[in-house]
């Protein structure tokens, strides 16, 4: 992986999010600071901890977007997870423990899959010669002299030729796999439990004998379950889940959606989940060692970005010790009609360039005006200020309903090149800001 600077980090996040430039250089330096991290001398390495961010801003505004990024551009594992789905330990619902399992779970796959790209080209050739072996059963006699075993040769080579070429996928072949006979296992239990029904399915899976039946299936299949069985076989599990292990420990990323859901507000009575979850959560942010199916687990130098809107607390109502763990705070801006303008028509995955991409496999060539694009705009503007505000994700619900008839009829249209105008747009979506309940029902 490239090590990009603070600078190019925020380059990469302007080619997918409009403005937020201090939440982008806000990342972008905790992104960077990792790798300083990996710099500096070992024995003040473990001192250094991560700079955890709290985004502050309405729904729709690109808070979880730059987060997800943010992990892509570093090849990191990646969790998003609502704050709402823990309780405190002894109610019903997930343990705060379970986001690192899960991240821990993500790592591996993510290592599988990269091992299963390097040994992919060896696979390929192994996975081959076991094809060409069931086309060719090999008899078993005495050993053939050595003129006939240039013939077998030259056959294979030749059947080899006729595979590559395809001319065998339809035809079938007897292969051996292995059975899926799990046993049936359940528990039923408060939610919570899932990680514990799922390990006592891994041990029972292991503990019993691999089963595997004869199954008539076509070369081309019997083809790509080779490759697999083949690659299983070339890659280490204990290099891949130490690796993984190790890349969740160093460069892990847990992105906290619905934080102010759990700042404790000024209400009378016991508010036993909200500031019961906030202590479960401190030490994971603080830094724990969490058992997992793969090992033992230290988040000392996981990432948090945690986000909220805070419309009813604030990042003060937090309790102290949990805020003090969040040093960096950013407030994204509001969306105005410009950045709704730029969001729909600039990023590499514009809605417009989305819609006109699902289009064109139906042959339509779909165009639109400017003033068009800028009437879908303000509609969506206007809508956000008459009900709820819900930032950009508006663009979606208002792109869905102009292009609605278009996306029906399109395998039938004779007509392949459409322009979406002005006055289309007024005409499929104009009723909406006349009539405030429709827009709150539909839009």
């Amino acid at each position: 992986m490239k090590v990009l600077t603070p600078k190019e980090i925020s380059e990469e996040l302007n080619r997918f999010i409009i403005g937020q430039n201090k939440a982008k250089k806000a990342v972008s330096i905790a992104l960077r600071n990792r790798w300083r991290r990996q710099m500096i001398p070992k024995e003040l390495r473990d001192e250094v901890a991560p700079k955890n961010i709290i985004m502050i801003g309405p729904t729709g505004v690109g808070k979880t977007e730059i987060a997800r990024r943010l992990a892509k551009l570093a090849n990191s594992p990646f969790l998003k997870i609502e704050a709402t789905k823990f309780t405190e330990v002894g109610y019903v619902g997930r343990d705060v423990e379970s986001m690192v399992r899960d991240l821990t779970e993500l790592a591996v796959n993510m290592v599988k899959k990269e091992e299963h790209e390097q040994v992919l080209e060896k696979a390929k050739e192994m996975a081959e010669e076991r094809v060409l072996d069931l086309l060719l059963p090999q008899k078993k006699s005495t050993r053939a002299p050595k003129d006939n075993g240039d013939a077998a040769d030259l056959s294979r080579e030749k059947i080899r030729n006729q595979f590559k070429a395809g001319k065998f996928d339809g035809k079938f072949v007897e292969l051996e796999v292995p059975e899926r006979s799990l046993p049936m296992i359940e528990i039923f239990s408060a939610s919570g439990l899932e990680e514990m029904d799922m390990q006592i399915r891994d041990m029972f899976g292991n503990m019993l004998p691999k089963k595997t039946k004869k199954r008539k299936i076509k070369v081309k299949e019997a083809y790509e379950l080779l490759i697999q069985e083949e690659s299983k076989k070339l890659i280490d599990m204990d290099k891949v889940v130490q690796d993984a292990i190790d890349r969740v420990e160093q460069s892990g990323i847990i992105f906290l959606d619905e934080l102010d859901k759990i700042a404790s507000r000024d209400t009378h009575g016991p508010d036993v989940s909200r500031e019961g979850v906030q202590r479960d959560i401190l030490p994971i942010v603080e830094g724990t060692t969490v058992t997992t199916k793969y090992g033992m687990i230290k988040t000392d130098h996981v990432l948090f970005i945690a986000a909220g809107a805070f419309h009813m607390s604030k990042p003060s109502d937090l309790i102290p010790e949990l805020q003090g763990r969040f040093p960096i705070r950013v407030e994204l801006d509001p969306l105005t009609k410009e950045d709704f303008y730029r969001i729909i028509t600039e990023p590499d995955n514009a809605l417009l360039k989305q819609y006109k991409a699902l289009l064109k496999t139906e042959d339509i060539d779909l165009e639109f005006d400017l003033d068009a694009i800028e009437e879908i705009t303000d509609i969506a503007q206007k809508i956000n200020e008459m009900t709820e505000n819900i930032g950009a994700r508006r663009l979606y619900t208002v792109m869905e309903k102009l292009l609605e008839d278009i996306s029906f009829s399109a395998p039938d249209m004779t007509e392949k090149s459409i322009t979406i105008t002005r006055a289309y747009v007024t005409e499929k979506l104009g009723e909406f800001l006349e009539k405030d309940d429709l827009s709150r029902y539909i839009l």
